[in-house]
């Protein structure tokens, strides 16, 4: 008999793990679970049946914040990293994105049910066609043992030293069985890493997760009692052990939702517009001589304003008219409100992008415009000004003791008392708008006037406006600007 007749491999490292696991530089053929890990053992579970089903080429992981991160130094497949308990979120996002993608979420207790309690629920109860890989081992592994919303009752951890007490920290959260109430999920089952057998049984339960979605017949999620020894303080034998005797009893494996056999698949999704049909579906069409925007003709345009001031002095509006008139421009924009819980009187403000290049974030740290309607704001945001920008003040003069950084220019203008001359103090924020096009000329008039159009409904007020944002320009004009 030849030599290489007399042994076979039954077991080995399956093709859809990376050759070299990069995380741990002085060997790479190791993971960096602890012995007994259940990570490692879903690890291999899952990765056999991507491999049985022929979908590793479209299969995209989604791992957020706790020892499940690690997966993307692991997977040999598409790898989204969440941030912690948004897992379910980010998968919905990328398969309505990639539909014929098989997307996966991994999860552990402390990020499922806790922090992420409510994307988990929300995605179960629409159905979402993700599966969720869920591992409970009731507590918090790496950040090293906090209560977890599945810790058992008169378990010890770093937070609850005298033990889980259901009076002030509440039961052990059945996530499997809560689920299992919603009418949309397809498959819901608990299995367990007890022994043997019941990872084999936990195996064939992660396949059909799996099969499900890629059959597109929508939620899917297996809840996976696994050993953590290091945190519980045993050995691997023993971590086993526990999960197969104790842990089992608060959380029974079984099967709590299968409409696998009867489900229909999911419709298709509609397909996305045409680009040129956004105008009309956003209402961005005014009816005028052809609809099309007014593209500005200048140069490179990035302006990054923040508007603040108290609630009830239009600064939202004022953001929101900046915007609209961006897009009307031609101009990638953004708008970002932030306000108290005051609706008047309360403070407030917001952030706005107009580029004439993609806009790579919402937030503006550092303004190169600044309109403060009241002096809280000046103080507060006038230091965060990027060098050379503009400040518009409603005010009738500076207030002592500012720190103004070099380069910054500064218009004091009071946009209030003018806009009451006008017969209404609220339309300051647009006296303020034409005080700050006078100065910039940050937008054609023509963007600004279609805005209006849109945003003002009522007749009395857009002409108000109207005679306010020419009140701001020439206010504006006469109105002297001050630099460091």
């Amino acid at each position: 008999m030849p030599e290489d007749a007399m042994y076979s491999i039954s077991h080995g490292r399956s093709e859809v793990f990376y050759d070299r696991f990069d995380r741990k530089a002085d060997d790479r053929h190791q993971t960096h679970y602890c012995p007994g890990c259940g990570h490692g053992i879903t690890h291999k579970l899952i990765a056999n049946a991507i491999h049985e089903l022929g979908v590793q080429d479209r299969t995209i992981f989604v791992s957020p914040v706790g020892c499940s991160v690690f997966a993307y130094y692991y997977f040999n497949v598409g790898n989204v990293q969440a941030a912690h308990g948004r897992a379910a979120a980010v998968a919905t996002g990328v398969k309505r994105a990639r539909p014929n993608s098989v997307v996966i979420s991994y999860q552990g207790d402390g990020d499922l049910a806790a922090i992420g309690s409510a994307e988990i629920l929300h995605a179960a109860n629409r159905g979402e066609n993700i599966t969720v890989f869920f591992l409970n081992n009731a507590i918090y592994g790496m950040t090293g043992g906090q209560l977890a919303p599945t810790t058992l009752l008169g378990h010890k951890s770093t937070t609850t030293p005298f033990g889980r007490n259901p009076y002030n920290d509440g039961y052990p959260l059945r996530v499997a069985e809560l689920l299992s109430t919603l009418e949309a999920p397809v498959y819901i089952e608990r299995v367990s890493l007890g022994g043997n057998k019941q990872i084999m049984a936990a195996g064939r339960a992660i396949k059909k997760a799996l099969q499900n979605q890629v059959k597109g017949l929508g939620f899917s999620l297996i809840e996976i009692l696994s050993p953590c020894p290091t945190i519980w303080k045993m050995t691997p034998v023993e971590a086993q052990h526990f999960v197969e005797e104790t842990l089992v009893k608060t959380f029974p494996p079984g099967v709590y939702r299968d409409k696998t056999a009867t489900a229909e698949p999911r419709p298709h999704q509609m397909p996305a517009p045409p680009v040129e049909e956004f105008p009309k579906i956003l209402r961005l069409a005014n009816g005028t001589s052809n609809g099309k925007r007014a593209v500005r003709e200048t140069g490179d345009v990035d302006f990054r304003i923040r508007i603040a001031g108290f609630g009830g002095q239009g600064v939202l509006l004022l953001g929101q008219i900046l915007a609209e008139a961006g897009m009307d421009a031609g101009l990638d924009v953004s708008w970002l409100p932030s306000y108290g819980p005051e609706m008047r009187s309360g403070t407030s403000n917001c952030h706005v992008r107009l580029s004439s290049k993609a806009v790579d974030s919402p937030l503006v740290a550092h303004p190169n415009v600044l309109i403060a309607m009241n002096e809280p704001s000046l103080r507060k945001f006038l230091p965060a000004m990027a060098p050379g920008g503009f400040v518009l003040y409603n005010g009738e003069q500076l207030p002592g003791g500012l720190e103004r950084p070099a380069g910054v220019r500064i218009q004091v203008l009071p946009v209030t008392r003018l806009a009451d001359e006008l017969g209404a103090s609220k339309a300051g924020n647009i006296v303020a708008l034409g005080a700050l096009l006078e100065e910039t000329h940050a937008l054609p008039d023509g963007a600004i006037e279609q805005a209006l159009q849109r945003l003002i409904k009522a007749e009395k007020w857009l002409e108000l406006d109207r005679f306010a944002l020419v009140r701001g320009k020439e206010a504006g004009r006469l109105a002297a600007v001050t630099a460091n």
